[in-house]
């Protein structure tokens, strides 16, 4: 039972995170790993369990999607799920070990991007004077990349999405927050689909169903509080959530 209750709660602020700025990786795969469960099984266990909250938030926000500069909206997603598929289907390939070695440094990665992302991405518009520009061709491509690392490993991609799309197209993090969300949401879904028929996350259904549980009711419950909650208060909870976990796996290991 502490267990169980350890992940529903870690889902519910998991849940949350992702439907207000992203980070909820950062939550879901300690406590996962701490009931248990392998690395690379607990990765594809929360991902399993963040898609439903991850497509609440999204239904939540429906009617404000902007679209990203004039990339179609439907290649866009499109792009999400074939990229979130093949990096889930990475996962899976490659040997437990590879991912057991790189989760400290993708952790530390996706941190100094959610740490400095939204600075660099400032800093370069800044100095140019306009947004880069990028063609829709240039967005879909970047995109795909992210996507297959958001089925490999997902930490901070939302996060990636947003420093892409305002360097690229100079969207603004609030207008392009309901899209970064549904976007999140087709790369967990298209690996969800992998991860259901080929992975252990079966195999623990009582945690499953714990995380799954937690992430729906943080979802829908962050995505109605994301207006009212100061930006900067929350990226300093994810972000010292992001380096506590990132120095914990590095003790780890």
């Amino acid at each position: 039972m502490p267990e169980i209750l350890l992940v529903l709660l870690a889902g519910v602020v998991a849940g949350a995170l992702n439907a207000v700025g992203g980070g909820g990786t950062f939550v879901a795969l300690p406590a996962l790993v701490a009931a248990g469960l392998s690395p690379v099984t607990a990765n594809a266990s929360s991902t399993i369990a963040l898609v439903p909250g991850s497509v609440t938030s999204a239904w939540v926000y429906r009617r404000e999607l902007a679209p990203v500069g004039e990339t179609p909206t439907g290649r866009l997603t499109a792009v999400s799920m074939i990229g979130g598929g093949l990096g889930a289907g990475l996962l899976l390939a490659l040997p437990a070990a590879s991912f057991d070695a790189a989760v400290p440094w993708l952790l530390a990665f996706a941190t100094v991007i959610l740490a400095f992302g939204r600075r660099v991405s400032t800093v370069l518009s800044t100095r140019l004077g306009r947004p880069l520009g990028m063609s829709p061709r240039a967005i879909l491509i970047s995109q795909f990349f992210l996507a297959v690392y958001g089925g490999y490993f997902g930490g901070a991609v939302g996060i990636m999405m947003f420093a892409l799309w305002s360097i690229g197209v100079g969207l603004d993090p609030a207008a392009g927050n309901p899209m970064r969300v549904a976007q999140v949401a087709a790369v967990y879904l298209a690996a969800t689909a992998l991860f259901l028929v080929a992975s252990d996350a079966l195999r623990t259904p009582a945690l499953l169903t714990a995380m799954l549980a937690g992430a729906v009711a943080g979802g829908f419950a962050g995505a109605h509080v994301a207006r009212r909650l100061p930006p900067g208060a929350l990226r300093g909870v994810i972000l010292t959530i992001a380096v506590t976990m990132t120095i914990l796996y590095f003790l780890r290991g």
